[in-house]
């Protein structure tokens, strides 16, 4: 008897959606095309820019955070899904049209577009207990979709992949008192541009990636910043008109801000650049023995499956990776379990060990927030998943420029995107100036 094709849905057409769809329609003796659900009119997920910020004219919310003039902090000799280059003439560090330009080319090459249902909104994914072949049940996943309000529409999949990203719904910490600021309170998601806020004080709450690359944006305009954060004081460099100080515990009566230190002062501005929430609206957590917090989605083995349902799948997931090669692992690895080509443990199995290893990174002293964060072993959590599924590696050379580059990243933050980088091989990579560096 002919072996039933495996039916998939897609939730998201960003990088992960579309890393998915690519890797499904490479399969077709295995899986049928995928049906990929995206709630814009455009690939590219966070990387399609738009000005706009709140609503849409439909009302829907603008899910993208990007802002007018973001570069990459990562090289495209990185960023690259490892099949497939950047334009090799363009510069390590690109401005994020070039980025949606790659997505949408992507795209194309793949043959992905036609699969993609446009302007769709997936109101709710459950999973359905079918009887099976053998006499026993096998579950199944009803998905229902509406492309305009009051027109829905279920259908089955054997499986979905949860690709929606989490740069879209801000996290905005519980500041006492913050009621009686009277300046603007806005979020990095909703910062398009810098000149609207020349010769004003603005409070940036939070130091990593977004909270730096936006405080130097404000400062180039002549705002006067406050970079706040919980970190110890960074030693790199800042460009004047930028002054550290401890966070921000709570507001006066007066609107006045008071930082942990015990100082206190006025500002037209608080910009929190503080994260994002993980919001799966679609999605009911109890239902799937999944726990969903601001921070953290558990259990979910190897990042991916909820152990009591396996044949959901998030892609993405983690945070501080290498974007797309860490997708292009989870799908590969994801759909060798969905051929059978690997076999999951019981469920038992699956949860002691997400348990396990949560355990272990709480005692060695990580943040619950921080469970998801991968950074320096997201190395061997690829490698794991290429030896286990038997697909390619990713070269050595990804994970020595990655490196590097964070390095250069914490000593100049203003800097770094000067250099360029080239790929001479999967254990080298050279500075444009010649510079070449091997992979011991």
């Amino acid at each position: 008897m002919a072996r039933m094709l495996r039916r998939v849905a897609v939730v998201g057409a960003g990088a992960a959606g579309l890393c998915a769809a690519r890797h499904i329609l490479s399969r077709p003796n295995t899986f049928t095309h995928p049906a990929v659900f995206e709630l814009s009119d455009n690939v590219g997920g966070t990387w399609c820019y738009e000005e706009r910020v709140g609503t849409h004219d439909n009302g829907r919310p603008v899910h993208s955070s990007m802002y007018r003039d973001l570069r990459t902090n990562l090289p495209k000799e990185v960023m690259m899904f490892p099949d497939f280059p950047f334009d090799p003439e363009l510069g390590s560090f690109l401005p994020h049209q070039e980025v949606r330009k790659y997505l949408l080319r992507y795209c194309e090459s793949h043959g992905i577009r036609p699969h993609i249902r446009f302007n769709t909104v997936v109101e709710n994914v459950k999973p359905v207990a079918v009887a099976a072949g053998d006499g026993g049940e096998t579950t199944m996943w009803e998905v229902t979709s509406s492309e305009s309000p009051g027109c829905r529409k279920t259908e089955t999949f054997d499986s979905v992949f949860v690709c929606v990203g989490h740069y879209s719904n801000p996290h905005i910490p519980n500041i006492p008192g913050i009621q009686n600021f009277k300046g603007k309170v806005l979020h990095s998601h909703s910062y398009r541009f810098a000149e609207p806020f020349s010769g004003q004080s603005v409070v940036v709450l939070g130091a990593k990636a977004s909270g730096l690359d936006i405080s130097c944006e404000l400062a180039k305009v002549g705002a006067e910043v406050t970079l706040s954060h919980r970190a110890p004081r960074l030693s790199v460099p800042l460009p004047t008109g930028i002054r550290q100080s401890s966070t921000v515990v709570a507001i006066e009566d007066d609107g006045r801000i008071r930082f942990q230190d015990g100082s206190v002062a006025g500002a037209d501005v608080l910009l929190f650049c503080t994260g994002y929430n993980f919001s799966f609206p679609f999605l009911d957590a109890n239902r799937l023995g999944l726990d969903i917090q601001d921070h953290s989605v558990s259990p979910l083995y190897h990042f991916l499956f909820p152990p009591a349902f396996p044949s959901l799948i998030f892609i993405g997931i983690c945070k501080l990776i290498c974007p797309f090669p860490n997708f292009n692992c989870q799908v590969q690895f994801a759909l060798a379990v969905l051929d059978g080509s690997v076999t999951l443990p019981p469920r038992s199995q699956m949860e002691d060990e997400v348990l396990r290893e949560q355990q272990e990174k709480l005692q060695r002293g990580v943040k619950q927030r921080h469970l998801l964060v991968l950074q320096h072993t997201q190395w061997d959590y690829c490698q794991m998943l290429a030896r286990t599924a038997g697909f390619a590696p990713l070269p050595a050379v990804v994970c020595s420029l990655y490196e590097e580059v964070w390095r250069q990243r914490r000593i100049h933050p203003q800097n770094y995107r000067r250099l360029n980088y080239r790929l001479v091989s999967d254990s080298e990579w050279r500075l444009s100036d010649g510079e070449t560096l091997t992979v011991s």
